[in-house]
Parts: C-alpha cells; sequence; structure tokens
C-alpha cells in the first residue's frame, strides 16, 4: 500500500465534491453546446473550445485536446455527441500521462533517500504552508519520522506558521531568527534530521518572485548546502500553486520553473473554484507531473494525484 493510502471510496466522494463548481461550469456549457446536434462537428468543436478556455485549461493545451478530437472524429468518420465525454477523457488522460503525470496512489518513498528531502516552493497565499503541514501530517500517519525546515526568514510570519502545524501535526521544526540565512536553515534541519534518524524533510522557502535573480540565488545556496548533508538532496523540488487562481497560477508556474527546475506540483484550493482545469494546462505546459491536489480544508483532503481519477471524476 502507498504512503497516503489506497484511492478508495472516500477519497472519490472528496475528488467528485471538490470538483463539483468546475464540473457544473464544464457539463451545463457542455449539455448546451450539444443540444439537439447527433454527431460532433465543427460547431461542437468550436463551441468545446471556448468550454475549455473558459475552464483555464489554457489555450495551448486546449488546442492540443482539440486537435486530438478532431484526429479521431476525422479517422471514425463519425463520433456521436454522445460519444464526447468518453473521448473527453481518454484524450485529456493521454495528455496527463505524456506529461509524466502517473497515478500516484501506490506512490511510496524511493529505496535509499535516507531521509527523502522535499525543497517547497511557491509564492505566499497559495497554500504553501498549509500544504506542508499536511503533508507532514499525512506522512506521519503512515508511521514515518518528519522534521521541517523553516527556511522562510524574509517574514516572521511564515516561521510562526511553519511551526504552529509542527505542534499541530507532532513533528519536530527547525528555525533561526527572522532575516537568518535560509540555507543556514536547511542545513541545519539536514543535520539534525540525519542525526535523528528522520525518514522525510519538507524545507520551506521565501514565497516572492518580485526579484528572480535574488530567488534564483537563494534556492541554488539551498540545493548546495543541502547536498553536504545530503549529497542527492533535495529529493523532490515541489511548487505549490493555487488552482483557484487560474491563469494566474500559470504565470506563477512559467516564473518559478525560470528560476528552479521543479520535479513536482502541488495544485491547492480546487474546491473553490470552477477553474480547475487549471490542473491538466499546467502539466501539459510545463511538462512537470502533478503530485498533490487540495480539495477542502481537511487534512485528508490533500491527496495523491491520480490523472485517471480526476478526469473520470472531471467528467463524470
Amino acid at each position: 500500500m502507498g504512503l497516503f493510502g489506497l484511492f478508495g471510496k472516500k477519497k472519490k466522494e472528496t475528488l467528485d465534491k471538490g470538483l463539483e463548481k468546475t464540473k457544473q461550469n464544464v457539463f451545463s456549457k457542455l449539455a448546451r453546446a450539444v443540444a439537439g446536434k447527433s454527431k460532433v462537428d465543427d460547431e461542437v468543436l468550436d463551441d468545446l473550445e471556448e468550454i475549455l478556455v473558459t475552464s483555464d485549461v489554457g489555450v495551448d493545451t486546449t488546442i492540443k485536446i482539440i486537435r486530438r478530437i478532431e484526429e479521431r472524429v476525422a479517422r471514425d468518420k463519425y463520433v456521436s455527441t454522445s460519444e464526447l465525454n468518453d473521448i473527453l477523457k481518454s484524450e485529456i488522460t493521454a495528455l496527463l500521462t505524456e506529461n509524466n503525470t502517473g497515478d500516484n496512489g501506490e506512490w511510496t518513498l524511493p529505496e535509499g533517500a535516507h531521509p527523502y528531502v522535499i525543497l517547497v516552493v511557491g509564492v505566499n497565499g497559495v497554500g504553501k504552508t498549509t500544504t506542508i503541514g499536511k503533508l507532514a501530517w499525512q506522512f506521519k500517519q503512515a508511521g514515518k519520522k518528519v522534521y521541517l525546515g523553516a527556511a522562510d526568514t524574509f517574514r516572521a510570519a511564515a516561521v510562526e506558521q511553519i511551526q504552529i502545524w509542527g505542534d499541530r501535526v507532532g513533528v519536530p521544526v527547525v528555525k533561526q531568527q527572522m532575516g537568518a540565512d535560509p540555507a543556514s536553515v536547511a542545513f541545519d534541519t539536514l543535520q539534525s534530521a540525519k542525526a535523528n534518524g528522520a525518514d522525510v524533510v519538507i524545507v520551506d522557502t521565501a514565497g516572492r518572485l518580485h526579484n528572480k535573480v535574488g530567488l534564483m540565488n537563494e534556492l541554488k545556496k539551498i540545493k548546495d548546502v543541502m547536498k553536504k548533508v545530503v549529497p542527492e538532496a533535495p529529493h523532490e523540488v515541489l511548487l505549490v500553486l493555487d488552482g483557484s487562481t487560474g491563469q494566474n497560477a500559470f504565470e506563477q508556474a512559467r516564473q518559478f520553473a525560470a528560476v528552479t527546475q521543479i520535479t513536482s506540483l502541488a495544485i491547492t484550493k480546487l474546491d473553490g473554484t470552477a477553474k480547475g482545469g487549471v490542473v491538466i494546462g499546467i502539466s501539459d505546459q510545463l511538462k512537470v507531473p502533478v503530485k498533490y491536489i487540495g480539495l477542502g480544508e481537511g487534512m485528508e483532503d490533500l491527496q495523491l494525484f491520480d490523472k485517471v481519477q480526476f478526469v473520470d471524476s472531471l467528467f463524470k
């Protein structure tokens, strides 16, 4: 069994509920687009293109999806509107597969990575600290020893928030005073975690993009000092994005990808938005797999992303 448990009925219900606003947005429009039509024609495809763009799938990714459906229509000669849902599910799942997004329901810590180090990046307000706290809780529930590093020393509130989550979850937090060198905090965190036999280390970073050069240098320095303690660290660079911001999340993703190598994505706050299509678009444009999605306030509402279940829920 994976670290976060099997994808069971309860998780599927949470996923369905979390995507309800996006689903209503897509399906009310899709129903109108195919009303009175028996086959998928150019008019239906034009309407579908508009539906996907307004669901924040993104223009480039939408064009890819439409082209795939056009190829299916041309190949099969006749595609009924009743088949459209199944075709959409099939083509979007295939697109996510091409972007290295796997079915993470059974994900476990890689062998030999001890401790497994996750460096978390993202702007303030996207749910970064909450995501770190929920990840720590879920790893701990799986029986893993977790350490948190409060390397966002740019804001006093950031250190306090990480400490609150550490206390709540019951895991150690390594921190220094506000304004301290973030790399020094990261170094101390990994040293302490390694000395105490931790399985997982999650390190927070400053959530600002106004100075790209400064951010790039800071992240490089953090990575360099990590390697002095754990040569393969960080094993994962997780970018947290707020799904409810739609196209703004796209832009943040591009900017962070420009300054550091992102290896996985966590997309939060999907339960409060009709813009769930952003999950598909960001993964496609960055060629970075979506690993976690946030679907509510509860600890278990941060789920490992399962592309088949996600697409099935979206087009149910």
